[in-house]
């Protein structure tokens, strides 16, 4: 008999919400929330905005800042799927994160603490690396099965989605705990500011007047179950992670393909993974940073393979909302994907006011009510790291 990974807990924190109803309600309400950074100074920056998880508290120097974030989506996710009353051997629980830069954040306090004082906590080296979560939460969660960190950049957690699901659809395990955390970084920022593509006002993603991306931080804890064994359990099902694609652009390392030819490439293999037609695809969670570069091949990719039937399909992009998360990125637009299979709610792109004549798809500019049973959520890295992932309800 087919296996089949299905969504059993949600756990999810961003600048708009902490919790999944809080994130599902200020999605359907476009709450937008960039706004001032508080955890670095950016008066040297060309942009000053990101979306930025206010009220965290970092009071161990053994954790960082994106520990807690992921630790916060955890226990909502264990809560909800009952994690610890799952009666599956150690062996057969397995874990598979996605991060971008990890705890990097903690490096860049370590470095300003040294300079101001002479010294500091050794203890804030210890969680700085991309693996550093994964490390934590396996031990927290007694993981004995599989264990692995995904690092593509912004695709990381999409592609440790992806990964989770083919795991319980090959028999490898009974239960994997997946998803993303990131934190803001210094680092991150000043990157990105070099580049010249953070926009000094909210991100417009596909508005014809876009200027970058506006970063973000946050984490989605995805708690995966072969389908049949969450039914025994009478466990609740958000959806199926039916099918996954990854692919590589071989182009550059900071652009897209300006035609999207890896886009296509993993579009193909989600596809072929799910076994279904590109005629099932209601709704499409768009990478939708807000550059000129990704919006504008993201939008012809689409068009490419869904042809005349693109424009009938409403697109949205999330990060309008929550910011580029980075490798938490895709996990969040996933549990954002899942909002239209279980609300029959669309969220929508805010800040979309002036069409592209370019960029000429249904971007969604307000909250739309439709019942979808079948989503599409694309993640775009640096490098061309792309991952399309089909999510999928429960009939």
């Amino acid at each position: 008999m087919k296996k089949r990974a299905v969504i059993t807990g949600i756990g999810v924190i961003t600048a708009i919400g902490k919790g999944l109803s809080e994130y599902w309600k200020a999605l359907e309400n476009g709450i937008c929330g960039i706004g001032d950074v508080t955890v670095f100074d950016t008066s040297g920056y060309r942009g000053k905005l990101a979306a930025e998880v206010k009220g965290i508290e970092v009071s161990d120097s053994r954790l960082s800042r994106c520990d807690i974030l992921g630790l916060i989506a955890w226990e909502e996710a264990a809560r909800d799927s009952g994690f610890g009353d799952i009666d599956y051997p150690p062996e057969r629980k397995s874990i598979c994160i996605g991060s971008g830069s990890g705890g990097l954040l903690n490096a860049e306090i370590y470095k300003r603490e040294k300079k101001k004082k002479g010294k500091s906590r050794p203890g804030l080296l210890v969680p700085f690396t991309s693996y550093s979560f994964t490390d934590l939460l396996s031990a927290i969660a007694g993981i004995r099965g599989r264990k692995t960190t995904v690092s593509t950049a912004c695709s990381s957690s999409s592609t440790a989605i992806g990964i989770a699901a083919e795991w319980i659809k090959k028999g490898f395990c009974d239960v994997v705990i997946t998803g993303g955390s990131e934190s803001l970084s210094e680092t991150t920022y000043s990157g990105f500011n070099s580049l010249r593509t953070i926009d000094e006002l909210p991100c417009r993603p596909f508005d014809a007047e876009r200027k970058g991306i506006s970063l973000g931080e946050g984490a989605a804890i995805l708690i995966l179950e072969e389908y049949n064994n969450a039914r025994k359990r009478g466990a609740k099902i958000y959806g199926e992670i039916s099918g996954y694609g990854i692919s590589g652009d071989a182009y550059h390392v900071t652009s897209p393909h300006p035609q999207g030819k890896g886009i296509l490439i993993a579009l193909e293999m989600a596809l072929k993974s799910a076994d279904i037609k590109k005629d099932e695809i209601q709704y499409i969670n768009a990478h939708g940073t807000g550059t000129q570069a990704n919006d504008l091949a993201e939008t012809i990719a689409i068009k490419d393979f869904f042809g005349k039937r693109a424009y009938r399909i409403p697109i949205s992009s999330t990060k309008s909302m929550v910011g580029h998360c980075l490798g938490a990125a895709g996990a969040i637009e996933a549990v954002a994907s899942l909002m239209p299979i279980n609300k029959g709610i669309i969220p929508p792109t805010v800040n979309y006011r002036n069409p592209d004549p370019e960029c000429d798809l249904d971007y969604v500019p307000v909250v739309r009510n439709m019942s979808v049973n079948t989503a599409l959520s694309l993640s775009l890295a640096f490098a061309g790291n792309n991952t399309a992932l089909i999510i999928r309800g429960i009939e």
